[in-house]
C-alpha cells in the first residue's frame, strides 16, 4: 500500500506541476525589437515616396500623415524600452521625418 501511495503522491505532483500556468510572451506581433526594426523600416519606405519630385500635394500630404503614424508608433515602442539609450535617437529621428513631411505638405498647398 506505501509503495502506490508514494507513486500516486508522485503522479499527482507530477500533474500539477505540468498543469501550472506558464509566463508565456502572448505578443503576436513578435518582439520590441522586430516592432521598432518594422516601423523604422516603414519609416525609410515613407521618405523614399515622399522625395519624389513628381509626387501631388495631396500625396505628400497623406505621406505626412502616414510619417507621423509611424513615428508616433515607433515612439511610443521606445518608451516602453525605458533602459536601452540606443531607442530614443531613433524616435527622435522618426519625428524630425515627420516635421519635414508635413512642412513638405504644408508649403505644398501654400504653392
Amino acid at each position: 500500500m506505501r509503495v502506490c501511495s508514494r507513486v500516486l503522491w508522485v503522479l499527482v505532483a507530477s500533474l500539477a506541476v505540468a498543469g501550472c500556468a506558464k509566463n508565456m510572451d502572448t505578443r503576436v506581433a513578435g518582439t520590441d525589437d522586430e516592432a521598432i526594426d518594422s516601423a523604422s523600416a516603414r519609416l525609410e519606405e515613407l521618405g523614399a515616396h515622399g522625395a519624389e519630385d513628381d509626387a501631388s500635394c495631396q500625396d505628400r500630404c497623406d505621406v505626412a500623415t502616414r510619417t507621423c503614424g509611424v513615428a508616433e508608433e515607433l515612439c511610443a515602442l521606445v518608451d516602453r524600452n525605458p533602459d536601452r539609450d540606443d531607442l530614443p535617437p531613433r524616435c527622435a529621428r522618426g519625428r524630425e521625418q515627420c516635421s519635414d513631411a508635413r512642412s513638405g505638405c504644408v508649403s505644398c498647398q501654400n504653392g
